[in-house]
């Protein structure tokens, strides 16, 4: 009830703030000023403003005249002094009767907070040293209509934060940083694979079968085909069609993917990734290269090899431990699954005080058992190697184990931030994969991959031998930013209906 009377009160209040705004546009209009102009030629941006004069001295002035554009973050003295912010950081403004030309007081009364404004005048050092422009002429280029969040405390509700991410960028310059690094991040992961002799594509969001991982996929239905279709839960067949076709022998896609699954810290229906696959390559190579790429960004971004994340500190020097997810359950655990059937696996799993469902496939009950008392104890980078068939239906079975495949997933502070096989190419053995797919759809498993006829039709032409990887971009920048929430590093993440 309280949380509603306040929902209630603060639309009261903006309904206020709102019509009192409205009423000062009109103002504007009567003097003939138009509060929503279509352009402003501005030729600076504060930080250039701020380097360029750094070296005035106290009470220096200039004959200099700049003009930019930016939005107001506070007013005082009835104007006088205003903090114009714009993209690249902010400067203070002068606006005095002795300077400012004939008209711009009266646009001077009828600023408020939050409005967005153009100008020109002449830099000057105040003689307690801040940077400042005498405002000449003064231009009103966005009246704005609500008031931004009071200065001292920001916007700090997390939930109108992500709902209003607009506002949140406005007011807190740690949201902005995040978004922009994430821009960086992939800007250079695109880099480095074209160094790489990696070749660029895109493969359809829409798919006539989900395939590619084990998710739950999101259906939709295009009208004039009458069929549903499945928003890609992985654009894996299709790049593996591309080196079948040999369009190139090293391809990679970065794109949304969308997986119809919980929302947490860690997990958002729609997540950016990274797929990249190289022919006559198998999984230690891909191994290589995540190591390369990741070590790349973090010297990039971070400047060095240690990460600090929350109050741990990451080591990502080279090299990285390469350990069987078995040998690792084992080191943790003191049981060795290898020597066990299904069933003892799923007996030995309830002795650790996890519950299995009777009937669980042992590379399943393998998976959950990591899961439980193996993932939560990684803080440094570690490669999970050589997985249960179970669990890899895109996988080539290991050369020395028939158990287990050649497939292998790279952790980091207990999740997972990469996953990379060496990609199966045996039409048949294939074959056989989906059909155990599908059987356990059948048995009521609703992320079990589909039968893809088509991709199978692709195999029978011939695919060589192939290193796939897959890296969640949304994790990565999570990791170089000490980003705690997903929701920090997605510019509008999904949410609950309010």
């Amino acid at each position: 009830m309280a949380q509603d009377k306040k929902v209630q009160n603060d639309g009261l209040r903006e309904n206020i703030y709102r019509k009192t705004r409205l009423e000062k546009c009109e103002k504007l209009r009567a003097l003939g000023i138009e509060p929503y102009p279509y352009k402003f030629l501005a030729d600076h941006m504060a930080k250039e403003i701020n380097e360029q004069y750094d070296h005035l001295k106290d009470g220096e002035e200039t004959e200099d005249i700049v003009r930019l554009a930016g939005r107001i973050m506070s007013i005082r003295n009835s104007g006088m002094f205003i903090d114009l912010k714009d993209t690249s950081g902010k400067i203070q403004l002068f606006s005095h009767k002795n300077y400012l030309k004939v008209g711009m007081e009266d646009i001077l009364k009828l600023l408020d907070i939050g409005d967005i404004i153009g100008i020109e005048g002449k830099v000057r050092r105040t003689p307690r040293g801040q940077l400042t422009v005498n405002v000449e002429e003064l231009v009103i280029l966005s009246k704005a209509l609500l008031p931004l969040p009071e200065k001292y405390h920001g916007l700090t509700d997390q939930e109108i934060r992500y709902r209003q991410r607009y506002v949140d960028l406005i007011m807190n310059e740690d949201s902005r940083k995040k978004l922009i690094l994430r821009s960086n991040i992939v800007h250079n992961i695109r880099q480095f694979l074209t160094k790489k002799g990696y070749l660029e594509v895109e493969t359809p969001m829409l798919h006539p079968i989900p395939g590619g991982a084990t998710a739950k996929p999101f259906i939709t239905h295009h009208n004039t085909l009458n069929r549903d279709l499945y928003l890609r839960i992985a654009p894996e067949l299709y790049l593996k069609k591309l080196i079948v076709g040999g369009l190139s022998d090293k391809v990679f896609e970065i794109n949304r993917c969308f997986r119809n699954e919980g929302i947490s810290t860690r997990h958002n229906p729609e997540f950016t990734s990274v797929e990249l696959y190289a022919a006559y390559k198998d999984y230690n190579d891909m191994m290589d290269i995540t190591e390369e790429l990741v070590t790349f960004l973090v010297q990039e971004i971070v400047g060095g090899m240690k990460v600090l994340y929350g109050d741990k500190e990451v080591d990502f020097s080279r090299p990285w431990p390469r350990k069987s997810m078995c040998e690792l359950v084992q080191e943790y655990t003191g049981l060795n699954f290898l020597e066990m059937n299904a069933q003892e696996a799923c007996k030995s799993a309830k002795t650790l005080g996890i519950d299995i469902e009777k009937g669980t496939l042992w590379g399943k009950v393998v998976e959950e058992v990591f899961a439980e008392k193996v993932e939560p104890t990684i803080v440094n980078p570690i490669h999970v190697t050589d997985m249960p068939l179970d669990i890899s239906p895109l996988a080539k079975v290991h050369r020395h184990n028939p158990i287990l495949t050649e497939r292998f997933e790279t952790f980091v502070l207990g999740f997972e931030l990469a996953n990379a096989f060496s990609e199966l190419n045996d039409p048949e053995d294939q074959r056989e994969r989906f059909e155990a797919q599908v059987k356990a759809g059948e048995a009521g498993d609703d992320e079990a991959q589909h039968m893809d006829e088509d991709f199978l039709n692709a195999l029978d032409y011939g695919m060589p031998p192939t290193g796939g990887l897959g890296i969640g971009i949304d994790r990565l920048v999570m990791l170089l930013t000490d980003a705690q929430s997903i929701r920090d590093i997605i510019a509008f993440p999904t949410l609950r209906q309010k």
